[in-house]
Order: structure tokens, then sequence, then C-alpha cells
């Protein structure tokens, strides 16, 4: 005898051949297929830029014509940014048709609208690409204050060259948040297909040491291969305390940030890639972050899903990628350019730098520092003597062809961006480069040598 089969169900029975499900299938099924073709015609869509055309979004700028205006969050996507005009600098790196060209991904989280600008003023030079992002706790408004001022900003207009992240990410610094934003940045570089040879990211609390014509001009003289990433194998007690906690970010799953979560179970080293840290700020190559985004033999994307429950995953992932990738490892150096001061021994976070440090900051050689204060005097004092910037407008370069009388900006008339008028900076820039780059000092990279960060320099082991 043929037995049916039943669904029990608070007590009562009820045909397996009932069709009560058929219609919430039915339903669901519209709603995945009208979705994947959303995703498929929209999201992922070629970007056609023009006037005030969005990037991977369709917020327009047009309309926003009064402070009463207010972004919310269902307005734009995690993933969109600004491009306030088509860009024309297209085509990918030009290494081999003139001096370089850097993106610097600007970051800061709220309160830090005016700083992002001041930054920008401070490194903007029409050469380079910018992307500038405020974290999900700046209020949408002053997200929004920081558009128009590109938007409005005849240089940025004109150049074309200044982009605004429209929905801002959630970055929680010592988890994997900040490196999301960072390749986020990257993302978008690369899908516009931006000229640019190095990536720089800077936050809100960092401020260049010298203008950008002695940064570019320098750097017209290295290889252009070269990735400046301080690191460092990771060792002893810290491999364990660092390498087998499994952390879970918050941020990476809600709204708000929250401390990090570490479980109780710990989990195995890992046996195909060797760990590594160092500074979360890089200047890294297009060709190694190319890599990092296409992954084409699985390491990048292996490193990421690790780092995802890593403490201070910023401070290990582009270290560990690099120094594991072989088509990487010879182009690496030591070096994050940037000033930082320490308590010796080094702890968790730097000192914040003040008039009392101007004077090793500027005999280091570094082009950038960190960490200011918000608008502390030191500030003011690198603009008058280091940049001759005055306050509200660009760093003065070759580039700048305006009348400097009656302190009109002189960056208010742009000639020839493939010209520079190098100054004292790029000489300490040159001693710098000198050292790092000497066979000494470049052996060290990627090699099990201690690193003493106090001292930018690798241990050698002497024998007992």
């Amino acid at each position: 005898m043929r037995k049916n089969k039943w669904v029990f169900n608070s007590g009562q029975t009820r045909p397996f051949s009932d069709r009560l499900w058929l219609v919430p299938f039915l339903a669901s099924l519209l709603v995945t297929i009208t979705l994947l073709l959303g995703c498929a015609f929209g999201l992922f869509a070629p970007f056609h830029g023009g006037g005030d055309s969005v990037l991977l979004d369709v917020i327009s700028l047009t309309n926003w014509d009064g402070p009463d205006i207010y972004l919310k969050d269902s307005d734009a996507e995690v993933t969109s940014a600004i491009s306030f005009t088509n860009s024309t600098d297209s085509g990918g790196s030009d290494s081999d048709n003139g001096p370089p060209r850097i993106a610097y991904l600007i970051t800061g989280t709220k309160g830090d609208g005016q700083r992002i600008r001041r930054t920008l003023q401070a490194v903007y030079h029409p050469r380079n690409q910018y992307i500038l992002h405020l974290d999900l706790e700046a209020p949408p408004r002053e997200r929004i204050e920081l558009a128009m001022y590109v938007k409005g900003d005849p240089t940025f207009s004109q150049v074309e060259n200044v982009r605004v992240i429209v929905k801002g990410n959630l970055v929680t610094y010592k988890g994997p948040t900040m490196i999301a934003c960072t390749l986020h940045a990257v993302s978008i570089l690369l899908k516009e297909n931006l000229k640019w040879d190095w990536f720089i990211n800077l936050s809100a609390s960092d401020y260049p040491l010298m203008t950008q014509d002695d940064i570019l001009h320098v750097f017209s003289t290295v290889p252009r291969d070269l990735n400046f990433i301080e690191h460092m194998k990771i060792a002893g007690w810290k491999l364990f305390q660092r390498g087998r906690p499994i952390v879970i970010d918050p941020g990476l799953y809600l709204s708000k940030k929250f401390d990090l979560v570490t479980t109780t179970e710990k989990r195995e080293l890992p046996t195909s890639f060797e760990l590594y840290t160092g500074s979360a700020w890089v200047m890294l190559t297009r060709a190694f972050l190319d890599y990092c985004i296409w992954g084409w033999d699985q390491l990048p994307r292996n490193v990421l899903m690790y780092y995802a429950n890593f403490i201070s995953s910023p401070e290990g992932y582009f270290h560990t990628v690099i120094c594991n990738g072989h088509g990487f490892q010879s182009t690496v150096v030591g070096h994050d350019l940037h000033y930082i001061a320490w308590d010796n021994p080094p702890k968790q976070h730097p000192l914040t730098l003040s008039s009392k440090d101007y004077d090793r900051m500027v005999k280091s050689g570094a082009p950038f520092a960190r960490k200011f204060a918000r608008d502390d005097r030191v500030l003011d004092r690198i603009d008058q003597e280091l940049l001759r910037r005055s306050e509200g407008q660009f760093t003065p370069g070759a580039w700048c062809t305006g009348e400097t009388d009656g302190g009109a900006d002189p960056c208010s008339g742009r000639g020839n961006d493939s010209i520079f008028r190098p100054g004292p900076g790029a000489e300490r820039l040159k001693g710098l480069m000198a050292g790092v780059l000497s066979e000494e000092y470049r052996n060290g990279s990627c090699s099990s040598l201690p690193y003493d960060q106090s001292k930018r320099k690798w241990v050698t082991r002497t024998r007992t």
C-alpha cells in the first residue's frame, strides 16, 4: 500500500501536495530576478561621465542649491562616489610619458570636514588624483558641505581630479573596515581608468612637510615599481597574540561603531603565507594595487579573508600580501614616508605632534607627518615656512600662474603641470631616498630581521 507523505504542524496534518507555497515562491522569484536585472544594468553598468554625473549612483548635485539639502541613507549606496565632471585625464598610468602622478585618499570622521579641506589644499596638484572620504559617523550635512566645496571650486571643476565618496563607509580603524575603505577608493580609481603611478593614503590628522613640486620632482627619478611600506615579520609572542585570536568587527555588519569582539576560539596559524605587520600608511604602486583588487593567483583574496578577523588588520594586510607575492617582494622599500613620534618603547598609538617636534620632523626628510591635533599652531608654521601657503589657498607650485599681489591666490591661474619648482623640501627628500633606497637598507625588506620603529632601521642580529 502506498504511503502518503505528511508535514506535521501543531498537531494538524496537511498533504505535501498543497500548493499554497507556490504564491510566495513565485513572488520571491520575481523579486530576485528584478534585483539581478537591476544589478546587471545599473550598478555594474559602464561609467559615462558628463556634467554632474555620479559614479555608481544616480545622485546629481545640480539640484543641490541650498544649505537645507540633506542626504538620506537610502539616497546612496556604500559603493558610490561623486564624479563632478567627465574626466579627460583617462588612460591609466603614464609612467613612460612624463613625470609621475600620485593618487591620494584622504579620510576623516565626524568633525573632520574642514581638516580634510585644509589637507587637500596643502597637497593639491593638478597632476594628481584625489578621493575624499568622511566615514559614516560624520553627519550627512558635513559630507554634503565637503562635496559642495569641491563642486564649487573653479580649479577642481576645470581639472576634474577631485572626487568625494557620497555615502561614507563605517571605519573602525582596528578592524578590516579601513582596508575595505582603501580598496573601495582604489577600485574607483581603476574603474575610471585614471592616470596615476602611486597611491598614498592620508588621514585628516596627517599633513605634508613639503610641496607637491618637491615630491613629484624627486619621485621623477625613483623607479616606479617601488612600493613604500614599513613592515616587519611577526614573530615570537606577537605571532600568537595577533595571529591566533579570531576577532569580529561589528562595523562590517552594523551601521554604528562598536568595540571589536574577540571569540573564545583560537585558529591555527596560516601555512600558505607568512604574517607581516607595520605602518598603516603606505605609498603603493598601481601594479601592486591592481593585483590586490584582481588577485589572479588567489593570494590577495586568501589574505583578505584571514585579516577580516584580525586585530589591526590595516597594519598587516598589504604588508602580508606584498611580502608573500613573489612578483613584488623585490619592489618593497621599508618606509612609510611619514614622520611619526613614538614612546620608547613604541606603544599602540603615536604621540601627537606639536611645535616642539618641528625641527625633528623637518630634519627627518619625510614628506608627511602625523598625527596633529585639529588646528594646532604647528600647522600654521608648516604652512608659512615649508609650504609658503596662505590660509584657504593651495600650496604654490610651478603650475600656479595667477597674480600674487593683493593677497590673491597665485594658483587661480593654471599653467603646465609637468613643470616643477623644487625647493628645500626636495633636497631633504633626496637625502631620505638615498638612505631607504640603499642596498644595505633594501636587503632588510620582507626578511626575518626585526625592525626598530623608533629609529627607522633594521636590527641586524649579532652572534653571542
